[in-house]
């Protein structure tokens, strides 16, 4: 007990006059001195209670404690008032503001209030001498505070045959405590020293419990436990430890040093010649290149791109940001930075999805479906390999370009457009070198950059269209980006670093084979695109052109329906072409006729008849049927194949008194002149055959025009034509009609095979014809063209030009 006149008694001393063990939360103080002892008749006997969140008290420990609440200063104050003990508890649920007695834990402390000070906020703080432990038996609240009756608990050291290893536990936790004081950096100096002034054995297992820097749930676990060595040894695990805690940092923080001096000598290094910079007032702050740092880690990129991202992250922190070169710096570290470097989608390998994809995205085009599907059946079972280099030949509009996108859709990779037409700048390709102004990478990378995968689908557009000129060949540098062999290390002038091009399905398109040169067209497996037939085009314009033109222009789907007998009568009635673009721009002036009537609340049908489909595009630009009139003597069809598909071609011969002298007009090429020379010199030399006079040839002038004159003609397929076309002219017989033929011609007589034959045949279609003469060796050709493309067709085989007027001239 504490005499109130003693010079010595804490009622009278200020907290600071209390020593404090340092690696509590907030520190407990050490007090010597005298305690009250439980006795039997505070069994059962009411108390103030004081409820605690979030902190413990051990006995025999001197310690302030913060009270806010109502209740519980009332406790204090009725404790402090009648000199009386307070019994203190734990809560159990800290979020609980009037706890009730399943709120709070039942093993606790009687303490003696010592002082109680107000703060200038709303807490109070109470300083607070614990005696002894206490069970908690009721607890009540009388309106005012709590109260509660307790046990007493009589906490002894061991018996005699035990104090032997208790002495020796009480002198471990002596030692690692003296030990932590002494190695933990957060401690003060004096620690130590007060530690090994403890003479209590109880004490010091308490005083040491009570500043251990673990939570009050489990230093409430350590007040629970019913003896002093079991809770002399739980404290002397904890410090272990926190002692084996304390090596491991020593360790870490070894290792690391050295690494960090270098970072941090370099770091100090570039603060200081920015403070250089600010001070001479050339410079402004430098950016923080963080961001850069964090990015950087997060790519699985080689140790060579690390490296150069690292000289270059180096030279930009050196850099001046006024500095002009420090945008150009910048922005090449966000280029390497927005490269995928191995980042991939997931591939898809459902083949029946993928198939069904394809169905649904296009009509027809059943080969081409079937190779891409060919590929992906081998990704699935070989797990990968070199992506083939494939190229779509064909007409404009018969889907090179949507068929790309669903080659992507398919495989489920990124898809990504480049337009190769116009192109004539190898850098294009390539990228320029950094020390250019305005450089830039390559439109490959460009490519990778925005779509961030490194296995997408990049198709190249039109690459029949690049042009050369004196700033290099941008089809050389496409060598190197279109070969298996060697695009997994592309050089990229910008990047100046090897980039992986080998997961990429590069799909390149094009009209003709003409403008590409031999040797990028070694690297890509060719993939042609005829056209379609009129009952093809019915097909995708009722399933796909027409519903996408009533989306475009804002109709529903009940304003406007076309029969496909109507669709078919659009197809011959205003388009010649290969491919669909065409009628895709009819059915859209359709839709806009529609739209009118719509918008101005006319009557209309939306059951559109050929008569309002008639009234809305127009007179038809083209007939029915080529052959309306008489046939005519030295008038023959041929069929030629142009970039844009197959054609027809009429070739004109007239007769009249001369010399001889053979006159070509219709824009004709060399080869085509040199076909009509080689037809009249075997005309000359056979005239016996068709019954013509031996000097009729020679004294008549022979004039071959080929209509359309403003578009340029060539080729050796229009021999066999020309031939015809001049014996029907001096025999005065006209050639069998719907007839058309294709065939290059020899002096000896020979009919040689050509080339674009399913080109042809769709073209023959369109126009009518029903009879086609082709030279045997082209049988092959016609074998590969599915069977409902010839259908209302007959193929004439010839080998000699004989064959071909024996059968042509009726």
């Amino acid at each position: 007990m504490f005499d109130e006149n003693d010079d010595n008694n804490p009622l009278d001393a200020d907290f600071e006059d209390f020593p404090m063990f340092p690696f509590g939360d907030g520190g407990m103080i050490s007090f010597d001195g005298e305690f009250d002892e439980p006795t039997d008749d505070m069994k059962g006997k009411s108390f103030p209670v004081l409820a605690l969140r979030g902190m413990v008290l051990f006995p025999k420990i001197l310690g302030p404690v913060p009270v806010s609440r109502s209740i519980s200063l009332k406790a204090v104050q009725k404790a402090q008032k009648e000199g009386q003990l307070i019994a203190i508890f734990t809560q159990s649920n800290p979020a609980e503001d009037e706890p009730g007695v399943e709120d709070m834990h039942r093993i606790g402390v009687m303490a003696r209030v010592l002082r109680v000070i107000k703060g200038d906020g709303r807490d109070t703080t109470v300083l607070l001498h614990a005696q002894y432990r206490c069970r908690l038996i009721t607890l009540n609240n009388n309106g005012k505070f709590l109260t509660g009756t307790i046990a007493p608990l009589v906490e002894k050291e061991p018996k005699t045959k035990d104090k032997k290893q208790f002495s020796v536990l009480v002198d471990m936790v002596r030692e690692r405590a003296e030990q932590f004081a002494n190695q933990s950096p957060d401690i003060p100096n004096g620690a130590e020293e007060m530690i090994s002034n403890i003479k209590n054995n109880s004490f010091l297992i308490n005083f040491t419990a009570s500043n251990l820097n673990i939570d009050y749930e489990a230093k409430q676990r350590l007040l629970n436990m019913h003896t002093l060595t079991e809770r002399g040894e739980a404290v002397l695990r904890q410090l272990n430890h926190e002692l084996e805690v304390l090596e491991m940092r020593a360790e870490i923080d070894f290792r690391t040093r050295l690494e960090m001096d270098k970072q941090q000598r370099d770091y100090h290094l570039t603060q200081t010649i920015k403070s250089i910079q600010d001070e001479l007032g050339d410079g402004s702050p430098a950016q923080d290149t963080d961001d850069l740092v964090l990015r950087a880690k997060a790519k699985k990129w080689s140790a060579a791109t690390q490296a150069t991202f690292d000289k270059e992250l180096k030279k930009l922190r050196r850099m001046n940001t006024m500095q002009p070169d420090y945008g150009i710096q910048l922005s090449y570290l966000e280029t390497l930075l927005d490269l995928p470097w191995g980042a991939v989608s997931d591939a898809n390998f459902d083949i029946a999805k993928a198939e069904k994809q394809l169905q649904k995205d296009h009509f027809g085009l059943e080969k081409i479906k079937e190779r891409i599907l060919e590929h992906l059946a081998i990704l699935k079972l070989k797990g990968d390999m070199k992506a083939p280099i494939i190229c779509l030949v064909g007409p404009p509009g018969v889907g090179k370009t949507s068929l790309g996108k669903s080659i992507a859709a398919a495989l489920g990779r990124n898809y990504h457009r480049i337009a190769m037409g116009g192109l004539h700048d190898e850098a294009e390709i390539r990228g320029h070198r950094r020390t250019y102004i305005g450089a830039m990478p390559g439109r490959i990378i460009q490519g990778l950059k925005k779509i961030k995968t490194d296995n997408p689908v990049i198709l190249l557009d039109e690459v029949d269209k690049i042009g050369r000129d004196h700033r290099g060949d941008p089809q050389s540098a496409l060598l190197e980006v279109l070969d298996p062999e060697q695009n997994h290390a592309f050089h990229d002038n910008y990047i100046d670093l090897d980039y992986d091009l080998s997961k990429v399905l590069f799909i390149a398109t094009a009209n003709s084979l003409d403008g590409i040169s031999s040797a990028l067209l070694d690297r890509m497996e060719v993939i042609r695109l005829s056209g379609y037939t009129i009952e093809e085009k019915t097909e995708i314009a009722t399933q796909h052109l027409l519903s996408q033109q009533i989306k475009k222009h804002g109709l529903k789907t009940t304003q406007i329906k076309l029969k496909p007998a109507v669709i078919a009568q659009i197809i011959q009635g205003y388009t010649r072409e290969a491919g669909v673009r065409d009628l895709d721009r009819k059915l859209a002036a359709v839709c806009r006729g529609v739209a009118k009537r719509v918008a101005m609340s006319e009557k209309y049908t939306p059951q559109l008849s050929l008569e309002t489909v008639e009234t809305i595009l127009g007179t038809k630009p083209y007939s029915d049927d080529f052959y309306h009139e008489e046939p005519t003597p030295g008038v023959a069809v041929g069929l030629a194949w142009t970039s844009v598909g197959g054609d027809i071609l009429y070739i004109e011969t007239s007769i009249s008194q001369g010399k001889g002298n053979l006159l070509l007009t219709g824009n004709l090429g060399d080869v085509m002149k040199e076909s009509a020379t080689t037809a009249l010199s075997f005309l000359r030399a056979n005239y016996a055959l068709l019954d013509i006079a031996a000097d009729a040839i020679d004294q008549q002038n022979i004039h071959i025009h080929v209509p359309e004159g403003a578009t340029p003609k060539d080729g050796p397929s229009a021999g066999i034509t020309m031939m015809t076309a001049i014996a029907s002219a001096f025999t005065k017989r006209p050639v069998r009609p719907h007839l058309a033929m294709t065939g290059e011609i020899t002096l000896r007589g020979k009919v040689l095979p050509v080339g674009g034959i399913k080109e042809k045949i769709l073209a023959a279609k369109r126009a009518g014809i029903k009879d086609i003469i082709l030279c045997k060796d082209n049988q092959k050709d016609i074998l590969e063209i599915p069977a409902h493309y010839l259908e209302g067709l007959t193929m004439h085989y010839v080998n000699r030009m004989p064959e071909v007027l024996k059968f042509a001239l009726s």
